[in-house]
């Protein structure tokens, strides 16, 4: 069995507790107009052209974005890095794109990484089968899970899906007592209201049986901006400017009242 993999990123420090191992799985079910990584989405080997300058000269390559792995090609890559996974308290992650796109490829990597000791994440959207979630909840440690609005017509506005089942897999998750790091994008003039935020709140006080152990908030930015072109995909945040720190910082003060530790950024 075999996963398509857009990017390894190694000594990673904001994909779960210590230095992890990310690894970010091709295919994504939403499409959400502020995405930052639009090669994640399609959920097969793409090629595109890079632009590279050298000396005042440009010269133009192509280049596959997507490459298979096996889990014994995954296992190596963290056997290399374990020295520093198991002295920082670190471990594994898979993200995305939405890695539960990747069901049966996912579920035997996370039985793989858990037979060789290392701590398990999984970055999801929350956008899968309940039976999905059920069979690798044995085999994960902690899920980083996305809440991008709360309003069913607004997150299928701005992510093509309905949020209901989202809704549902993280309520289940946290009623069964799992480990899940809220990250919560901030995006201006979308999700970013004082309506919506105190909702959000509201229902993260309801849910919370202490299981939830940190709130990210995640400012928008135009860093994926450029990838667009390369990617014939129309750039659908023109003119929207990143949320200034001190907005920021008036967001985590009013999350603080949830009792759970806030962070902005991942």
């Amino acid at each position: 069995m075999k996963g398509l993999i857009f990017s390894v990123k190694r000594y990673s420090i904001h994909d779960g507790p210590g230095i992890r191992v990310t690894f970010f799985m091709k295919g994504c079910p939403l499409e959400c107009i502020w995405c930052h990584n639009p090669e994640g989405i399609l959920p097969y080997p793409e090629k595109v052209m890079r632009t590279n300058k050298v000396g005042g000269k440009s010269f133009t390559t192509e280049e596959e974005v997507g490459k298979y792995y096996t889990v014994k090609d995954v296992i190596e890559i963290l056997d290399r890095e374990r020295v520093f996974i198991n002295q920082s308290g670190g471990g594994v992650t898979f993200s995305g794109g939405e890695p539960m796109l990747q069901f049966d490829f996912l579920l035997d990597v996370l039985k793989a990484c858990k037979t060789g000791g290392y701590h398990t994440a999984v970055d999801t959207s929350g956008y899968s089968s309940t039976e999905n979630y059920k069979a690798i909840i044995p085999f994960t440690d902690l899920f980083l899970y996305d809440i991008k609005h709360l309003d069913d017509k607004k997150h299928l506005e701005l992510t093509g899906v309905s949020n209901k089942i989202i809704i549902d897999n993280l309520l289940m998750l946290s009623r069964g007592g799992r480990n899940i790091m809220l990250r919560i994008p901030v995006i201006p003039g979308k999700n970013d209201d004082n309506v919506h935020m105190k909702a959000l709140i509201d229902f993260i006080n309801t849910m919370n049986k202490g299981n939830i152990n940190k709130i990210s908030l995640l400012p928008y930015h135009k860093i994926g901006s450029t990838k667009y072109r390369r990617f014939n995909r129309k750039w659908e945040m023109e003119g929207v400017e990143p949320p200034s720190t001190e907005e920021m910082k008036l967001l985590k003060e009013l999350f603080i009242e949830t009792g759970v530790k806030v962070k902005i950024g991942g």
